[in-house]
């Protein structure tokens, strides 16, 4: 099959996704010059950003002493010592450069009496080294996102960035060398095909919450970006590390933002006790994400949740003046009265840890260059933001730097590609003959599969079998069980039917598609959880007990060190977290508390 087989299209850059870290690339890309296209399987509005509620870190130091020394170390802490250190330096350091950036661009942040950006305590940010909690998250009441989202989108429309809305990728364009020639992509509306033939490619899909039954993901959160690095041979680092977010509406699992508990709420048990000061005493409810998931499944699991199933705690903020919550926390009670059918200034809303965010992704230095496992740069392809990892994370983020981290590394990602584009080590090279007869045959495959497997139930049977087997608490037997539900599961979507051949706005196709994406997330998950034998940040294990060697079931002596998951064979190989940053002093290893 030719190469004209599918329309071409011409561009400097081509961006994938456009939620925060997709738009802010589109910023410094056309702004620059260069003729920019932004792929988006929704209105760039409608991104999964818009659902960020709690505000974006940053050590402005407006209401109280603060520095971005700080910020780092507990970056460095909350990622229990596997956030790569010169990644993290950047992006605290670059923290309020892109926030008065942002708000330049005409973020309207709340604002203090004083006229300054307002800012929230949040769970794991201290000052003084741990000393206490500190107000780093800058916030629009608990709607961030949604006004990011939009301050960024409107900046992109006046530097006339191109929008392909409604399109979704399905594959990368590599050649033999290796270099990332661009993306294949589907126009939803009229099921055409086209080649986006750039001389760079930014990958900012965001995540693949979806994997899981109980997720706060949009349903747009498959995982695309991930799917089709896999599938070009790129492999997906830290992949066993998912945050469940501690508080997702109890039976719905809709975000309910932990800048309520910044604003003061409480966790409460059956006893109406405050349980974190057992497992936090001095941060309590502001402890880090994985710290307060796992707290509140230990009180169900021994007894005392609530509600008549005992399945869930309360989140409770009824001691808070009425006039605050209207105030800081409007959303929020919208959310409760319309999902959990209760008025939180009334009473306290159920709440359950829920799949939130991905650690891991498509492996990048602090430029936003993704990086063969040795660490040179894969030429032509960027990532930045939930798909990218840095790795910043490391095994668990701290609340409000993913905000930060679509900033930071939007903006160094498009910065790098300006930069490679100028200095000639990038161009618009010849396309390879066959480029395109990969994703043509899968496109075949479900235009002729019959007597296949059910889209709808093999997802279904994918999500549950990820919530059973590779939950917040991970069990030896239940993994080594769950790789090979996975490895089966995979055959199923191999052999996926839709009966819908059509190609106008067929969803059935792309819900398929995206399915083909998913499998790969989860067999990178699952099979680098049973390998990963330790506990660290949001995985934990039932057999890494915890000792004096192995505080809390972390093993630093074998398992300080990245996965990197390949796809051919489920292969896994590791390399080094670097603990050099770009200035500072290192932060070396320790038990980490709160």
């Amino acid at each position: 099959m030719s190469k004209l087989t599918i329309p071409v299209r011409k561009f400097d850059a081509v961006i994938v996704g456009a939620g925060g870290s997709g738009l802010r690339a589109a910023i410094q890309l056309s702004e620059a010059g260069l003729k920019t296209a932004v792929l988006s399987k929704v209105f760039p509005t409608r991104s999964h950003t818009v659902a960020a509620q709690g505000g974006v870190s940053a050590s402005l130091g407006n209401s109280e002493e603060d520095h971005w020394h700080w910020h780092m170390y507990d970056t460095v802490k909350g990622s229990d010592w596997l956030g790569d250190q010169d990644a993290i330096e950047y992006m605290c350091r670059k923290a309020p450069e892109v926030v008065v950036e942002l708000e330049h661009f005409g973020m309207p942040f709340d604002r203090t009496d004083e006229g300054k950006i307002y800012q929230r305590p949040f769970g794991g940010h201290m000052s003084n080294f741990g000393e206490k909690p500190v107000r780093r998250a800058c916030a629009a009441a608990d709607r961030t996102g949604h006004a990011m989202l939009h301050a960024l989108y409107q900046r992109n429309v006046r530097a006339n960035t191109q929008f392909f809305v409604e399109w979704m990728a399905l594959d990368l364009i590599r050649d033999d060398s290796g270099q990332v020639l661009g993306v294949i992509a589907l126009e939803m509306e009229t099921g055409e095909v086209v080649a986006f033939h750039a001389k760079a490619t930014i990958f900012a899909t965001g995540g693949a919450g979806r994997i899981f039954y109980s997720s706060t993901n949009a349903f747009i959160n498959t995982g695309d970006g991930l799917g089709m690095a896999a599938r070009a041979g790129i492999p997906l680092e830290d992949m066993e590390f998912w945050q469940f977010h501690p508080t997702g509406v109890a039976g719905a699992g809709v975000l309910i933002t932990e800048g309520v508990r910044g604003e003061g709420g409480i966790l409460r048990n059956s006893a109406n006790e405050r349980f974190m000061e057992r497992y936090a005493p001095n941060a309590k409810d502001l402890a880090s994400r994985d710290v307060v998931s796992r707290a509140m499944v230990t009180e169900i699991n021994e007894g005392r949740g609530c509600g008549p199933n005992k399945d869930f705690v309360l989140l409770d903020i009824t001691h808070l003046d009425p006039a605050t919550i209207m105030k800081r926390l409007p959303g929020i009670r919208e959310i409760s009265i319309q999902f959990a059918g209760i008025d939180p200034i009334k009473a306290p809303i159920p709440v359950v840890p829920t799949c939130h965010y991905q650690m891991g992704g498509v492996p990048t230095n602090y430029k936003g260059q993704v990086v063969a496992p040795d660490g040179t740069p894969v030429r032509g392809f960027y990532a930045a933001g939930e798909v990218a990892c840095a790795s910043v994370h490391g095994a668990n983020r701290l609340g409000t730097n993913s905000l930060l981290d679509l900033l930071v590394f939007g903006k160094a990602s498009g910065d790098s590609v300006i930069e490679d584009v100028q200095s000639g080590a990038i161009g618009l090279k010849e396309l390879p003959e066959n480029f395109a007869d990969f994703t043509m045959a899968r496109l075949k495959r479900l235009n002729t599969q019959t007597g296949g497997a059910d889209v709808n139930e093999t997802r279904l049977e994918l999500q549950r079998t990820m919530q059973k087997h590779c939950g917040v608490f991970r069990f030896k037997d239940m993994l080594v069980d769950g790789v090979a539900k996975i490895v089966e599961i995979e055959k199923a979507v191999a052999r996926t039917e839709i009966k819908d051949k059509s190609q106008v706005w067929n969803t059935a196709r792309v819900e398929a598609l995206e399915l083909d994406n998913l499998i790969e997330v989860a067999k990178a998950t699952m099979v680098s959880a049973e390998a990963r034998k330790e506990s660290r940040g949001a995985h934990v294990r039932d057999d890494a007990p915890d000792t004096a060697a192995n505080p809390n079931g972390r093993d630093d002596v074998n398992w300080h060190k990245h996965t990197l998951w390949q796809r051919e064979g489920n292969g896994l190989s590791y390399k080094p977290v670097i603990m050099t940053p770009l200035s500072v002093e290192s932060i070396a290893l320790k038990t980490r508390s709160y």
